[in-house]
């Protein structure tokens, strides 16, 4: 990872221009038939690309470790994803522009599907359209609990952002999705004595939501994970001496 105290010093600003491409998913495992998707594809794009490009491996973390999606973008930049974190709900948050404030606490939703106990039968609520998303979203606005206003933002197909605004908020807390169905989400639990507010208020949250959304056949309940507030990290433009600027898929 880059010493950014070296970096400042080092750092000049050029007309250059980089384009740094990162394709997520490419890779896979060879089958008993042939290579893998990327060794039996034909891809004289990419191959030109290679050629006319600086390659090379990194680890984003260290050796044996997948990192998430935080680590790993901080990491593609230069930040080292042990030093300097960014949580799951605050990329969610400011990947769809919302207004993430000092304090916030942001968290990545994710609408599932219950069955009569609970029980997780579709941890996706079968990828239901933009529109109803929107709906969704739409039935959880509006809650206050305990002096704390509960936003609700829409992302895409399952997933939509919450974010806590009020005292007395703090990060430190676990997700509530078991990873596969057949199990019942989990309650949010205080990871540290500080967030203990924090977690009553989400749980809180969990199940008005819940009530909110009883009655559809998908869709009627949700997870969240990521909880996280505005880290302080080092512009970037500082650093590096570059104007950055993103073409992505998804809103993250």
């Amino acid at each position: 990872m880059a010493n950014f105290d070296l970096m400042r010093e080092l750092a000049v600003s050029t007309p250059s221009k980089i384009i740094m491409l990162v394709i997520d998913g490419l890779g896979g495992l060879p089958t008993p038939e042939s290579g893998s998707e990327l060794e039996v594809a034909r891809i004289p794009n990419f191959d030109r690309l290679a050629r006319e490009s600086l390659c090379g491996l990194i680890q984003h973390v260290a050796p044996g470790i997948t990192p998430g999606s935080g680590p790993g973008h901080l990491a593609l930049f230069g930040y080292n994803p042990l030093q300097y974190t960014i949580g799951r709900g605050v990329l969610e948050a400011v990947g769809i522009e919302f207004d993430l404030r000092p304090g916030d606490l942001a968290a990545r939703g994710n609408f599932c599907t219950v069955n009569a106990e609970g029980v997780l039968t579709d941890r996706r609520a079968g990828r239901p359209s933009q529109e109803l998303n929107e709906e969704l979203c739409a039935a959880l606005q509006g809650m206050t609990i305990d002096g704390v206003q509960v936003l609700v933002q829409p992302v895409r197909e399952h997933r939509f952002v919450a974010v806590f605004r009020g005292p007395g908020l703090a990060e430190g807390l676990n997700d509530t999705d078991p990873q596969r169905e057949g199990l019942t989400p989990l309650p949010v639990k205080a990871l540290r004595p500080a967030a203990e507010r924090a977690a009553d208020i989400a749980n809180h949250f969990i199940a008005e939501a819940r009530a909110r959304l009883q009655g559809r056949e998908t869709a009627n309940m949700i997870m969240l994970r990521g909880f996280s507030q505005l880290p302080t990290i080092p512009p970037f433009p500082e650093i590096f001496r570059l104007r950055a600027a993103a073409v992505a898929i998804y809103p993250m």
